[in-house]
């Protein structure tokens, strides 16, 4: 079993800038000594470099707004003390003959320097950030990220990146230079549906290579496009869009109402943001061109993109471990995200490993019992591992603390329904048990309250068999009476505390088992 040192402190904080056609994004991120990071804030200023078309200049204008965008950016990475910037242009920039102007005037008059990218090493960035963010397998997906200028596609699976090109076909280009109408016709929509045939040809051919269903969609666009199915489905995206998912029947409903829509019904959609009302059409038509066209099944959004990938070569380039200790051991991206978020927060490593050493033997003697499936066990697994990392942030309510940071952890590979539930079984592993009168656990559906309650009742006593946090209890045995559930343990030195203080703990897991608990200690020379 790996352990890893308590590295809690950053050792450089750095800002990444994605310097795009439609926005500027930037994410400040603390860097740790093991490789992994965490964002500390983020800040999205809309500049439209292309509104009025894709020239080759960038109108004053355009400019201006790029360079107050870059002055606000800048002001808060001063704030927050930023040691380096790394800003990558795109698109609209380095294709504009003022391309190069743009990128002095932020030089002299911001103090930032823009470097601009070519298509293709975006696009591997874009890969690269979405392999950690998102739980990918060996069968290969198509990753798509829809820019103003240009769209990235890379066609990979966890552990290879088998191609990436970029195309100059991004929404607000075809929006100024194709599109002519609002809403849009069905001679507009064949206009842009014959471009995306022409230019991707190669993509078209290297899918027939490879047996591809789903679409990893990543960026403002597909964001956008999430927003708006989730809206129409009450799916709850607060916390995330990551691991969101949505079929080619969700969007193809979705898709036939949008493409009926002006800007005036537009302007009144949820999900949307207002300073894509215009552009966003071409990028609905080709997401639809490609769904229809390689037979895809599914989209899942990554909200990692080019600014995360920016941030990981900045690791790997500076040396700085890149993952190395928690990748080795954890490629999956769900497991590694738990494991650096417990580092982070300095975590009783050798109780919580013991807690859910317990919890998993329960829940596996009880998973037909109760209904359970491999995706709750993962849940509990991660919940009980991190279920007293409030202790970070004080011994008062750490109980609670621990609902607010898995809630607010940023981590990866996870639906939010899941990021809810971890947060709520490690909320509920002390003191009070689920009621409806707590918030967090009201907004929750009623399957998944029930699942918090399941999950729970086993994660209280587990925690109440390690009362000492010495790890005493050295083996369980588990078994099913039709009214009872007899628990005996094995410990190494006197077990009074475990027992007293699983059987505290006892009610709800009695509740959701429907049978008493029964504890016991095995004697020694029984077990030996």
């Amino acid at each position: 079993m790996a352990h890893f040192s308590n590295n809690s402190e950053p050792s450089k904080r750095i800002a990444a800038i994605d310097l795009g056609t439609n926005s500027f994004h930037a994410i400040i991120m603390d860097i740790y000594p093991d490789g992994s990071y965490r964002r500390m804030d983020k800040l999205k200023e809309m500049v439209l470099l292309a509104e009025g078309g894709m020239r080759n200049m960038l109108s004053k204008e355009a400019m201006n707004r790029g360079i107050k965008a870059l002055e606000k950016i800048k002001f808060l990475c001063d704030n927050l003390e930023v040691e380096e910037i790394l800003a990558y242009a795109t698109s609209a920039i380095r294709e504009a003959e003022n391309g190069g102007a743009f990128i002095q005037r932020s030089i002299d008059e911001v103090g930032i320097k823009p470097l601009a990218i070519s298509g293709s090493r975006e696009a591997n960035l874009i890969g690269q950030a979405i392999q950690h963010a998102v739980t990918l397998d060996e069968q290969p997906v198509l990753m798509v990220d829809i820019g103003g200028g240009s769209v990235e596609f890379i066609i990979g699976n966890k552990e290879e990146l088998f191609f990436n090109a970029s195309y100059k076909i991004g929404a607000a280009r075809m929006a100024t230079s194709v599109q002519q109408h609002d809403p849009a016709t069905k001679k507009d929509i064949r206009k842009l549906e014959k471009i995306f045939k022409d230019e991707l040809k190669e993509v078209r051919k290297l899918l027939n290579q490879h047996s591809v269903d789903t679409i990893v969609g990543s960026s403002g666009t597909m964001e956008n496009i999430a927003e708006m199915i989730a809206e129409r489905k009450s799916l709850s995206t607060s916390l995330s869009l990551n691991e969101l998912v949505f079929s080619a029947q969700d969007f193809n409903e979705f898709y036939d109402d949008f493409i009926t829509f002006d800007h005036a019904k537009r302007s009144k959609l949820d999900g949307l943001d207002k300073k894509r009302i215009d552009i966003i059409i071409p990028g609905v038509v080709l997401l639809r061109y490609l769904m229809k066209s390689f037979g895809i099944e599914k989209v899942r959004i990554s909200e990692d993109a080019l600014r995360e990938g920016m941030i990981l070569d900045h690791i790997h380039q500076e040396k700085h471990n890149i993952d190395i200790e928690l990748k080795s051991y954890f490629p999956n991206p769900r497991r590694r995200s738990v494991f650096e978020l417990l580092i982070k927060c300095d975590w009783h490593e050798d109780h919580s490993r013991h807690v859910t050493s317990i919890a998993l033997k329960i829940f596996d003697v009880l998973r037909n019992e109760l209904d359970f499936n491999d995706n709750d066990r993962e849940l509990l697994e991660y919940a009980s591992l991190m279920h007293d990392i409030g202790y970070y942030i004080s011994h008062r309510k750490h109980h609670k603390h621990a609902l607010y940071l898995i809630r607010y952890a940023d981590l990866r590979g996870f639906k939010e329904e899941e990021i809810e539930v971890m947060a709520n079984v490690a909320r509920y592993h002390r003191r009070s048990t689920p009621k409806k009168r707590h918030k967090r656990y009201r907004k929750l559906d009623k399957p998944l309250r029930k699942k918090v309650k399941k999950l729970s009742g086993i994660l209280r006593i587990a925690d109440g068999m390690d009362r000492s946090h010495y790890q005493n209890v050295k083996h369980v045995d588990i078994e099913i009476g039709e009214e009872e559930i007899n628990i005996a343990l094995t410990t190494e030195s006197d077990p009074q505390l475990e027992i007293w203080g699983a059987m505290r703990k006892s009610t709800l897991f009695e509740e959701v088992t429907g049978r008493t608990l029964i504890i016991t200690a095995k004697s020694r020379e029984a077990v030996s």
